[in-house]
């Protein structure tokens, strides 16, 4: 296992554990409680944990998750991974305050950290307007205040690369709606799938292509303009590849949101090929069958550059970046105290 994971360094995590003063069980306990509030799927029992120190059982994505924010460092500083350009990766060890005394940030500061990872994909866009809509919602919402007007933000990447967690932090946070292609049409568009003699689970076939994705996009639209027609925002979680690849359509879309003085944001989530596959195994969703059993052909099929015609922003969650300020975010907006 080890040799799959060169730069892993397992010892680091025993050095955090025992800063901090924690037995095996202890951490167990603790892991699971992070677990319980993020939505975490892990057993964290002694035995795993000793397994993850000693460098026999790499750490799976939600076990990582959960340790980052446990000992509240980043994946590199946890001895997982080499660090991202610009990432703080120093593992030098610090003692580290008693767990009662640890501070969490002021939630507006970890909100727009999270936020943070929000960039320009085009120069017509403006990251920082963005987030100050976002923070001002989620100021709204807690406060029980009334929108300003509505706001579409279509969420958009590839399988695996993370735009779920994104889509539902913002939700979370502003209190708008979201609403996932899969949640809305999957049951549907299985039945569809077996009554025009296909399977229920396939998701490449022409068949697929041609005949039942057109509707899945159709009703999740439709969803969404019942919401932006009643003045209610709403957040758009699905892949949109073929959508966002056709400045025609984008074009359409936005003129539909200016006509009805709806204020849209389009954000593409990128990732690394390596983690969207491990994200995908770990998930192990009937629909991703074929993906893994033929990873190479559907993996020479992506394409890692590819930006949405028109304004844009982009999400950089390479190697789950992203994604862990969120969880930060998350356990700071819940008072959540180790």
């Amino acid at each position: 296992m080890a040799r799959k994971h060169p730069d892993w360094k397992p010892d680091l995590l025993r050095m955090h554990r025992e800063e901090i003063g924690l037995t095996l069980e202890d951490t167990g306990e603790k892991l699971r409680e992070i677990a319980e509030r993020h939505g975490f799927n892990i057993a964290a029992n002694f035995q795993t944990i000793w397994g993850h120190e000693k460098g026999s059982v790499y750490p799976g994505p939600h076990y990582r998750r959960a340790y980052c924010r446990l000992y509240r460092r980043n994946e590199a500083q946890l001895g997982f991974r080499k660090a991202l350009p610009g990432e703080d990766a120093s593992v030098e060890s610090v003692p580290a305050p008693a767990s009662a005394e640890r501070k969490l940030p002021v939630q507006s500061d970890a909100v727009r950290k999270a936020l943070s990872s929000i960039r320009e994909g085009t120069d017509d866009v403006d990251s920082e307007a963005l987030r100050n809509r976002v923070v001002n919602a989620w100021s709204r919402h807690t406060a029980g205040a009334i929108s300003d007007g509505p706001t579409v933000i279509l969420v958009g990447g590839y399988a695996g690369s993370g735009k779920s967690e994104f889509a539902k932090f913002l939700g979370g946070l502003t209190g708008w709606p979201i609403l996932d292609k899969d949640s809305l049409t999957r049951p549907l568009v299985d039945q569809l799938l077996i009554s025009l003699g296909g399977e229920a689970h396939d998701r490449s076939s022409v068949l697929y292509r041609e005949k039942v994705r057109p509707l899945e996009y159709r009703c999740l639209m439709e969803a969404a303009w019942d919401n932006l027609d009643c003045g209610i925002s709403a957040i758009l979680d699905a892949p949109f590849i073929a959508e966002l690849a056709q400045p025609e359509w984008m074009q359409r879309f936005q003129n539909r949101c200016r006509s009805k003085r709806v204020s849209i944001a389009t954000i593409w989530v990128e990732c690394d090929l390596e983690s969207m596959r491990e994200y995908i195994e770990f998930r192990g969703a009937a629909r991703d069958a074929w993906k893994m059993e033929a990873w190479e052909e559907y993996a020479s099929g992506l394409d890692l550059k590819f930006r949405p015609q028109g304004p844009h922003f982009v999400v950089d969650n390479s190697l789950g970046a992203a994604v862990a300020l969120v969880d930060e975010a998350r356990d700071v907006l819940s008072g959540g105290g180790l």
